[in-house]
């Protein structure tokens, strides 16, 4: 069985009668995802587990590092990002540089435009960061801020209301969402328009 979950657990610590780096963990659920090789049950406390194996933990989930197999460590590792950060367009420049190159790259984009006093934009980037995650390489996020580009470009590409997504192709805006709802909503929509144009 391979371990490439990550998994809620309950607060730990290390066992005072133990000086291996190993961790006790009160949820004795976790042993589903984990081969025999990588935990076992302690004797000294009751309803736990040692695990044998370098675990990691990341704020409050158990986010397994290395896979591991009943003939130890797997190697092809998903190395894919979780989050990738919107890269900022700062000028008009800048702008018909990043379309001019995904036009002689036959690529497609996703603009942001968003504003610093837009509370909606500020709940929305790190989902629209996560969505980027989800169709790296192939299409890169960029997020421009309103206030920091020449309004003329502003009212080249369009924008009327914060925050506007954008899928740009050939140089062209192709599809457009106006997130005035609920992040969540937003994204499902900024999704569609996505695979929208990979369809047609």
């Amino acid at each position: 069985m391979y371990m490439s979950n990550v998994i809620r657990i309950s607060p730990c610590f290390r066992s005072p009668q133990r000086r291996e780096s190993q961790f006790h963990l009160y949820d004795l659920g976790v042993s589903q995802y984990f081969s025999k090789s990588a935990l076992r049950k302690s004797d000294s406390v009751k309803n736990s587990i040692v695990f044998t194996k370098n675990i990691h933990v990341i704020g409050g989930n158990l986010r397994a590092l290395t896979n591991y197999s009943e003939e130890g460590p797997v190697q092809d590792l998903d190395s894919s990002p979780v989050s990738i950060e919107l890269e900022l367009i700062s000028s008009e420049s800048q702008f018909d540089r990043v379309i001019a190159e995904a036009q002689q790259l036959e690529e497609s984009l996703v603009i942001v435009w968003m504003a610093s006093w837009c509370r909606k934009c500020i709940y929305l980037k790190p989902k629209l960061e996560k969505l980027a995650a989800d169709y790296y390489p192939r299409i890169r996020f960029y997020c421009i801020d309103v206030n920091a580009v020449p309004h003329k470009l502003v009212v080249r590409a369009g924008i009327t209301k914060m925050p506007t997504i954008q899928l740009w192709k050939d140089s062209k805006k192709q599809a457009e969402v106006i997130g005035g709802h609920k992040a969540y909503l937003v994204v499902n929509e900024v999704r569609e328009m996505i695979e929208n144009e990979y369809t047609m």
